[in-house]
C-alpha cells in the first residue's frame, strides 16, 4: 500500500465524512480534572507510596533461565 494523493481541500474533505457518517468538526476539549480520587483513598489508608505495587501471591524467579 503506497499514499497516491493527499485531499487538502476543505469541502471535499467534509463531503466526504459527510457520505461515510463521520462528524465533520473536531471534538470539543473537555475540561482540565483533578488529580483521581484514588490518590486520596490511599492517603486516608495510610500508605504514602503510590507507585508501591503489592507484592505477588506466587514466588516469581528473576533468572533468566536460557
Amino acid at each position: 500500500m503506497r499514499i497516491v494523493a493527499f485531499i487538502i481541500e476543505v469541502q471535499v474533505v467534509r463531503e466526504i465524512l459527510t457520505h461515510l457518517g463521520e462528524p465533520t468538526s473536531p471534538p470539543r476539549m473537555a475540561p482540565a480534572r483533578g488529580p483521581p480520587l484514588w490518590e486520596a483513598v490511599m492517603e486516608m489508608q495510610g500508605i504514602n507510596d503510590p507507585l508501591a505495587q503489592p507484592e505477588p501471591a506466587y514466588e516469581f524467579d528473576q533468572r533468566i533461565a536460557w
